[in-house]
Parts: C-alpha cells; sequence; structure tokens
C-alpha cells in the first residue's frame, strides 16, 4: 500500500520520461512488480504505444495475472493486427488463463484462443513459437472440440521445414502423448543426434522416467554430461538415482559434485541436492546421514512438504 501510495504522489512526468528500456531492464531482472507500477500509468497516458503495452502485458503474463495480460494483449491485436506476435502472445494469455478454470469455463475461451494461434501462423510462416502452441493444442483438445493427431502432426511437420530439432522434438511430443513410446524415444533421439543440446537430452531423460526405465535415463544423463560438461547435469543423475534406489554410490558421488560447483545458473537449489543425499542414505539405511541432508534441505526450505515428509519417513528407520 504504501508503494502505491508513493507511486500516486510522484509527479507526472516522471512516468512520461519512462523509457522503454527501463521497462525492459526490469523484466529483466525480474522485477515483474515495479514494471507493472511503471508501465501502467504511462500505458494509461501513452494509449497508442504498443511497445509499453507489450511490456505491460509481459509484467502481467510473469506474475499470472493472465485477465490483465489478456487485456494488454487484445490492445495490441486491434492497434496493429498485422504483428504475428501479438496474436501469439493473446492466444498464450488466453491459454494460461483457461488452464487456470475449470473443464466448462476453459471452453469459453477456446474460440479465441484458437484463432488467435491460427491467425498467428497465418502471418507468419516461420513463427516457430505458434507452430509449438498449435502442436500442444490440437494434441490435447477432445475431439469433440476440434482435437486431432493429425492435425497436430501437420503442425510439427511445418515445424520440421523451419526447424529440424524442433520438428523432431514436436514430433517425440505427439507419440510419447498418444501412447506410441517408440515413435517418441526415436524422434528425441533424432532431435539428439540434430541439436545435441541440453533441452533435447532432458526431453529423452524426462520420456524415460516416465516410462519407468531409469537405467536409461542414467545412460542418457551421462551421455549428455560427456558432451556438453553441464552441472545440472550432476544434479538429475543423483535424482533419478534416489528416486528409483539405484547406482546410488553414482548418484552420492553426482549430488556431492553438484554442490561443491553450485551456482544459480544450475537451476535447482542446493536444499533439494541434499533432499536426494537424505533419499539416498535413506536407501543404506543410514539414518545418521540421511538425518543430515534433510535437515541441511529444511534449513534452506523449511516450507518444503516432501522435505518435511521426507524427515518423519527417516526418523521411522
Amino acid at each position: 500500500m504504501k508503494k502505491l501510495l508513493v507511486l500516486f504522489l510522484l509527479p507526472l512526468w516522471s512516468f512520461s520520461q519512462t523509457s522503454h528500456q527501463t521497462l525492459e531492464l526490469l523484466l529483466a531482472q525480474k522485477k515483474y512488480a515495479k514494471a507493472e507500477q511503471l508501465a501502467s500509468p504511462f500505458v494509461a497516458n501513452n494509449p497508442n504505444d504498443l511497445k509499453a503495452i507489450e511490456i505491460l502485458g509481459d509484467a502481467y503474463s510473469y506474475q499470472e495475472k493472465w485477465d490483465e495480460a489478456i487485456k494488454q494483449y487484445k490492445k495490441l491485436v486491434v492497434l496493429k493486427p498485422e504483428v504475428a506476435n501479438f496474436h501469439y502472445k493473446y492466444g498464450g494469455a488466453l491459454g494460461m488463463k483457461a488452464l487456470s478454470v475449470n473443464k466448462l469455463s476453459a471452453l469459453t475461451y477456446l474460440g479465441d484462443l484458437k484463432e488467435a494461434f491460427l491467425t498467428a501462423a497465418k502471418l507468419d510462416k516461420n513463427h516457430i513459437e505458434t507452430r509449438w502452441a498449435l502442436v500442444e493444442l490440437y494434441m490435447q483438445l477432445p475431439a469433440i472440440v476440434g482435437g486431432s493427431k493429425g492435425t497436430s502432426l501437420k503442425y510439427a511437420n511445418e515445424l520440421e521445414q523451419l526447424s529440424k530439432v524442433d520438428g523432431y522434438l514436436a514430433k517425440g511430443y505427439i507419440y510419447e502423448y498418444d501412447n506410441e513410446p517408440e515413435l517418441a524415444e526415436t524422434y528425441y533421439k533424432k532431435a539428439i543426434t540434430i541439436g545435441g543440446s541440453i533441452t533435447c537430452y532432458n526431453k529423452l531423460t524426462e520420456f524415460y522416467e516416465k516410462q519407468n526405465q531409469p537405467e536409461k535415463a542414467i545412460k542418457n544423463i551421462e551421455s549428455a554430461q560427456g558432451r556438453l560438461q553441464r552441472n545440472a547435469l550432476h544434479y538429475q543423475l543423483g535424482k533419478v538415482s534416489a528416486e528409483y534406489n539405484m547406482q546410488l554410490a553414482k548418484g552420492e558421488a553426482c549430488l556431492k559434485t553438484y554442490i561443491k560447483d553450485y551456482s544459480p545458473e544450475d537451476g535447482v537449489p542446493i536444499a533439494w541436492a541434499n533432499y536426494r543425499l537424505a533419499q539416498i542414505y535413506k536407501h543404506q539405511n543410514n539414518k545418521s546421514l540421511a538425518l543430515k541432508y534433510i535437515d541441511l534441505a529444511l534449513k534452506e526450505l523449511p516450507e518444503i512438504k516432501v522435505f518435511q515428509d521426507e524427515r518423519l519417513t527417516i526418523l521411522k528407520l
């Protein structure tokens, strides 16, 4: 409330001098609420400033304020209907709103959602993100409201023409979703061969985990590590080891390496590595070490329920 009062008391010229660069910097720094506070009055005073409207919509989106984001992106679509990315962002916000409500209410967003993505795809033959959205949309929709594997594959083929890696990943997703694991595995492997990025490897690892094939998951992670040398992969291997109670010595070593070499860019907080170590020591019936590491995890993130539950389980050893 105090921050809002300060904003109202600031002279109007301070908003008129707010630059797009300043607002974009706030988004880059993940200061989404601050970006919203500055962009909102700026847009009110400059209702045709497309960039400011887009930034405000993005600020709302990052905060999952979907109604407000939809309103801003809708302005962009009306003001500049020939820009594909505006339709894509509008469709994306509609999609996220649909996911946040019950299934019956979600249907009310479906028409505008499909129209936004289809318009974006028509306006820009090279818009990769839109085609990804259409691949997922048509796979997830029930057939009764237009869902279609064939249509999804159509957009996957378009993706493949733009980017073989994206096309292969899209087809892997489609066949995985459609419960055709052999084809899914084939296309995820093709993506790795062509692209070899961490994303490609992660998709295959996640696939193996869902298929309850931890040996293959670990082998894939080790292959990725040999090629990419990422500390985050140490955590991934330790996670699989801990979850499936296998290759525990290897998992323990990887998790300790992850903790030793940790940087924020690795993504997963150290608390989760300590939690996985606690799981490994629990599997080994080493109660004292298991308690040591679960307590380290809880010290960093005391509110995580799975940590709390794990500690109770360890105490029963």
